[in-house]
């Protein structure tokens, strides 16, 4: 961060701006609204505004005048961009550059009609049509069109076709019905409820519900391909990859949406409560405010629901009309309509005040990091103390997972956490010994014996507070077998992690227990078991390359294991051993092993080759 930047409320704000899409909106030190940005990595372009002097002065300006920002965080790019545009609009804001023609994206209109047209228009007109986007791409908006032309015969024209215009004869066939583009809607030829069949499809793809349409596309290319009609079978394979990759839509901006509020919550047992508010104003997020409840009582998420529409209204000024929430408040409110979508626009925008709640959450979990560690290290250890039924806080925690393919070269690994953070100069590697074959449950039992039979007679003090395995059942079966065998069945909690569902299994409990995706305990298990399994796998790795380096070397006569490892640690690979002179290999094993050496070797490159010749 810049040093001319001594505000330090903002400098704060931009150190813990999360790496995700979204808008930015900065404020002068009168609250107005100067600017609104975009951003794909929200903390890599806000910060740029501040570590350096621009070439633009408009810029240098910008940057000068800023007091305060605020931002919200959204699902993709496009989303972004949507909400920029919009709230461009709605504020006005100096340092933007507004379109001189003030247009708008485009949209794709279905319009109401006996026989509906479908086409491009950056026009809202409210007749009953159905719009769709906006597109911020106008080249995809055509490439959708053009698919739909290419899927259904829809017509172009703009005749205004009634029963009655039908009834009377006065169409004329034109072009596109003898190019089996149109099916004659100006002479009726097509009922309108064959017609407006067509037209639900085509509304399905503009909503992005294309799954049932892609698996006909997807039956017919096999068909084809099957009774070898490869051109027809790749016409239908160009439409398929089409819908696959414009299936997805803007959930930000929505024309169908004129005016209404909604309200996020993001909740963890035992911790604060973060409600987002967000107001939506002609289909675009004007304001969101985040507030943060900490329970004293035992309040339910519909009390304080209620408490924190009551605190935006009077500190906001807000009158409701329709608001969007995800349960109903404990409070009735005269004259308000509450909505809990289930699917559709309304859910999406449920979802992005949901997660702006859950960012918040983040946001402050970053700042009480950077400004107090203990504190947020005791809070997570206090919250995964009673997530894990614990007596203690698991300040030291051991995860351990088995790694073998086929049976081959079996190993385990132990990664060690302490204060929730990785220990690495503490993780641990074991070869296994006893088992044979690919026996789980036995390989974990022999690597716990072993881990923990060393400590007590080493280190007794430095015996976790929680050993995590991965695995379900059958693993934790056998860790605590192991710890029973040991004395320490009481002394160090156990608990296991099956890889489906992130399922918690406890010793002697048949029903797995289910935390939260977003809390923090799980967050701090998978961090666990990814990097258990990501260490026992590069082992694992390495052991099968220098088994199988090692191995071309020990097959020579009279080049033991012990030389071998000298020549590796020398040359550090067969190659280089390979492309030596006798005189340096000798340098390093000797004269008379060094000749072995090179004829084994000789012997070995003319064996491979006899053998590729065969083959050929």
């Amino acid at each position: 961060m810049a040093k001319h930047l001594k505000n330090e409320k903002l400098k704060e704000k931009i150190a813990i701006l999360p790496d995700t899409p979204g808008v930015y909106t900065y404020y002068d030190k009168t609250g107005k609204v100067i600017y609104v940005g975009k951003a794909k990595n929200l903390k890599r372009r806000v910060s740029s505004y501040f570590n350096r002097t621009h070439d633009c002065l408009r810029t240098n300006l910008l940057v000068q005048n800023i007091a305060d920002m605020s931002y919200i965080v959204v699902p993709t790019e496009q989303d972004a961009l949507n909400l920029e545009n919009s709230m461009i609009k709605e504020y006005k804001p100096h340092y933007n550059v507004l379109l001189k023609d003030d247009k708008s994206y485009p949209w794709i209109v279905v319009t109401n009609e006996l026989y509906p047209r479908v086409f491009m228009t950056r026009q809202h007109i409210k007749d009953g049509s159905k719009y769709y986007g906006p597109y911020t791409n106008v080249s995809v908006a055509h490439t959708v069109l053009k698919l739909i032309a290419e899927l259904y015969p829809v017509r172009t024209c703009r005749l205004n076709i009634t029963q009655d215009y039908i009834n009377k004869e006065k169409g004329r066939l034109c072009l596109k019905y003898h190019l089996k583009s149109c099916q004659g809607c100006c002479r009726g030829l097509v009922s309108p409820e064959q017609y407006r069949a067509n037209i639900e499809h085509i509304k399905q793809i503009l909503r992005g519900e294309t799954n049932e349409l892609m698996a006909y596309l997807k039956q017919g290319m096999e068909k084809f391909a099957s009774e070898l009609r490869f051109e027809e079978a790749q016409e239908l394979k160009e439409k398929y990859d089409l819908i696959q990759n414009y299936r997805s839509r803007s959930v930000i901006v929505s024309q169908t949406i004129d005016e209404l509020d909604v309200f996020g919550i993001d909740d963890e047992p035992g911790s604060d409560i973060y409600i987002n508010y967000m107001h939506v104003r002609h289909g675009a997020v004007v304001r969101s405010v985040t507030l943060r409840y900490k329970c004293r009582l035992d309040e339910t998420r519909a009390d304080l629901l209620s408490y924190a529409m009551d605190e935006i209204r009077t500190s906001l000024g807000v009158t409701y009309d329709e608001v969007i929430v995800a349960e109903l408040p404990a409070v009735d409110m005269e004259g308000v309509t509450f909505t809990i979508p289930r699917r559709g626009d309304k859910s999406k925008l449920l979802e992005v005040s949901q997660h702006n709640a859950r960012q918040a959450r983040t946001d402050d979990l970053k700042h009480l990091e950077r400004h107090d560690p203990d504190a947020r290290t005791d809070k997570l250890m206090e919250r995964m103390k009673a997530d894990f039924r614990l007596t203690v806080e698991p300040r030291h925690i051991e995860c351990f997972d088995n790694s073998n393919i086929q049976g081959t070269n079996p190993v385990a690994s132990c990664v060690v956490f302490r204060n929730g953070k990785p220990a690495k100069k503490d993780y641990r590697h074991f070869k296994i010994k006893t088992v044979v074959g690919a026996d789980d449950f036995a390989t974990m039992k022999e690597v716990l014996t072993r881990r923990y039979s060393r400590m007590l007679m080493e280190n007794p003090d430095d015996l976790p507070q929680l050993i995590v395995v991965d695995g379900g059942k059958g693993q934790l079966s056998s860790a605590v077998e192991a710890l029973e065998e040991m004395g320490l069945r009481g002394t160090i909690a156990v608990v296991g992690i099956a890889k489906r569902l992130e399922e918690i299994y406890f010793p002697g409990d048949t029903l797995p227990l289910y935390i939260s995706k977003t809390s923090e305990s799980l967050r701090v298990v998978q961090h666990l078991r990814d990097e258990a399994h990501r260490f026992g796998i590069t082992f694992h790795r390495d052991l099968r390359s220098k088994g199988q380096i090692r191995g071309e070397l020990d097959s020579i006569k009279g080049i033991g294991p012990a030389t071998a490892g000298t020549l590796l640690r020398h040359f550090r690979s067969v190659k280089r051993i390979r492309e030596a002179s006798l005189q340096e290999v000798a340098a390093v094993i000797g004269p008379a092993k060094a000749r072995l050496l090179k004829q084994g070797l000789d012997a070995n490159a003319g064996q491979g080759a006899a053998e590729s010749t065969d083959q050929k």
